[in-house]
């Protein structure tokens, strides 16, 4: 007997319907500009549930940073966007202190991660110097200057755009760095039908700002509020068990040079959770776990040389460990 059976019967102890609501409502206000990116705009919403940072990877032109500045937009919050350059200073990023000439003493001048949405457009064009100014504030949620801690106000959430590393001028992002993305999303060219779509719609709306069609729908406080309903979300311990294992069998696997850490359990547990609030559930079910998997493991794991040169992928990988490992019933 499946979870769904099993729990059918009861009404849920948990009432999400103003979280599917309002994710509902995030997702027609994306959809109001963007076309055929259906999965992606999922994801997004399921990071943002889940409160966790995502990477989002495709070739220059597929509207990554449109995506990422829109979903900011459905959201009443502090948004700033940070162009990633080679010249690009930690100071730039987290701020910096400055001497106040009437009082004589140094004062701190917040940088543009001090607000709860920030996006970093083509984050793999700055070295690695300027990556690890990073490293505390999406970790802990705070940053230190000068022996002083600046906590972020929730919720705080970083949406990174980048080209894949083959382009020319990016920098590979150091692996502590992907680690802190819970989310590394892939957006892939649009098919022939939806960029047909897109140009009528494009030709139709003629001079008007299409960011102008999206609206406010939700607040950060709403957004925090809901991050933590979620977590009270119930998970069957076999369940634990299964992403266990699966993200312990990343680390076994003979493909594979580096697994999954066990941030990347959590983050599959917290997604999972958020999975099921969005489908109306209190409880998490085996296909929660398989819908997140992908997005979690993939940028976490690094395949053997052999198996690159063979031309397997992480997905393919990740696809046969899912396959291998017993779904709990």
């Amino acid at each position: 007997m499946s979870y769904e059976q099993t729990y059918q019967p009861f009404e849920n102890r948990i009432d999400f319907t103003d979280v599917q609501e309002k994710m509902y409502a995030v997702k027609n206000e994306l959809k109001k500009v963007i076309v055929g990116q259906d999965d992606v705009i999922d994801q997004l919403i399921l990071a943002l549930l889940s409160d966790g940072h995502s990477l989002i990877e495709g070739l220059p032109g597929v509207a990554k940073t449109m995506m990422a500045k829109l979903l900011a937009k459905t959201i009443d919050s502090d948004f700033s966007r940070i162009q990633f350059t080679p010249d690009l200073m930690p100071s730039d990023v987290i701020g910096t202190s400055i001497l106040n000439s009437k009082i004589n003493e140094f004062e701190f001048k917040k940088g543009p991660i001090f607000a709860n949405i920030v996006l970093i457009d083509e984050i793999n064009r700055s070295p690695a110097k300027t990556q690890a100014a990073l490293f505390e504030c999406m970790s802990e949620r705070q940053v230190t200057v000068d022996g002083t801690t600046y906590p972020l106000q929730a919720p705080f959430l970083v949406f990174a755009t980048q080209n894949p590393i083959e382009q020319e001028g990016t920098y590979r992002l150091p692996e502590a760095q992907l680690d802190r993305f819970m989310f590394k999303i892939l957006v892939q060219y649009p098919s022939l039908e939806n960029e047909i779509e897109l140009l009528k719609e494009q030709h139709q709306r003629k001079d008007l700002d299409k960011e102008t069609l999206v609206e406010s729908v939700i607040n950060g406080t709403e957004i925090t509020a809901f991050q933590h309903r979620v977590k009270s979300i119930y998970i069957h311990e076999s369940l634990i068990n299964y992403i266990a294992t699966i993200v312990h069998q990343t680390r076994i696997d003979q493909s594979l040079y580096m697994g999954a850490s066990p941030r990347a359990s959590i983050a599959i547990l917290d997604a999972a959770k958020s999975n099921a609030a969005i489908n109306g559930r209190d409880f998490v079910i085996p296909e929660d776990i398989k819908q997140v998997a992908y997005a979690i493991l993939g940028h976490r794991v690094v395949l053997i040389p052999e198996k690159e040169m063979e031309g397997f992928s992480t997905h393919h990988i990740i696809q046969q460990i899912i396959d291998r490992v017993e779904i709990p019933r």
